[in-house]
């Protein structure tokens, strides 16, 4: 059975919008238990068994935002680039994404930073991408984190970890609920909904986060474990976020 997403809660007033252009999520296989040193209490990593053993995921998320808006204001024109750092996970038994910070550039960033208490940061990003070329072409550039990537000639028949395609794009791609570390040292959550993504298989050619590597996650010749992109995506955002609730 494909997988056919989550039904869209009903947009708030208050809820904000976003256009995401030449998105990618760069995905790399790491220790398990190396992973979970770095979550707080009731968060364990989503285990996954991999072809060379167990291990668990990280993925750098990265994208342009496009005429991202607080559904009660117009349209800003805001055309920035952005990349989530983010690992999959549940929270006392519920299924989301931890987030370890978010890169954005554009002064909005204030707003996260110093009104929610959210780990983002300012940096320069520039994200490229021909989709028309043989084979389509991504590339992004961020200080010390950068990624080159080309369309594989083939789909994988089976992505390395999951049992099918359902398997991939529930976890890979359709996290709703995320959590982070507030600046107050709380948690804070929030979710998301998108459509179901028909992503683009890509191999990286180059790839070096520094955040992972900071992490003691992986190291600067670690290879992806899998580059998902697509050249437009819809975001809804529920904003404000809010704090943990075990309920």
């Amino acid at each position: 059975m494909s997988f056919t997403g989550t039904p869209r809660p009903r947009p708030r007033w208050y809820h904000a919008q976003t256009e995401l252009d030449d998105f990618a999520i760069i995905s790399y296989s790491v220790d398990a238990d190396a992973l979970a040193r770095h979550l707080p209490d009731g968060f364990e990593p989503m285990k996954t068994t991999f072809a060379d053993g167990p291990g668990a995921l990280v993925s750098a998320v990265a994208f342009r935002d496009r005429d991202f808006h607080f559904r009660f204001l117009p349209p800003a024109a805001i055309n920035c680039g952005q990349i989530n750092y983010r690992t999959y996970v549940t929270a006392y038994g519920k299924p989301g994404v931890w987030f370890f910070g978010t890169s954005l550039d554009h002064p909005v960033v204030a707003i996260p930073q110093h009104v929610w208490g959210m780990p983002w940061r300012r940096d320069r990003i520039r994200i490229e991408a021909d989709w028309g070329a043989a084979p389509a072409r991504w590339r992004l550039e961020a200080g010390g984190a950068h990624c080159e990537a080309a369309e594989s000639p083939e789909p994988p028949a089976l992505l390395d970890g999951f049992d099918g395609e359902s398997d991939w794009l529930e976890r890979l791609t359709h996290p709703t609920q995320g959590w982070y570390l507030r600046r107050d040292g709380r948690i804070g959550a929030y979710s998301i909904w998108h459509p179901v993504m028909r992503p683009r298989h890509l191999a990286a050619t180059s790839a070096r986060f520094p955040v992972f590597e900071r992490l003691g996650l992986i190291t600067p010749g670690t290879r992806p474990h899998s580059v998902l992109a697509q050249p437009h995506l819809h975001f809804d955002i529920h904003t404000p976020p809010r704090r943990l609730s075990l309920r």
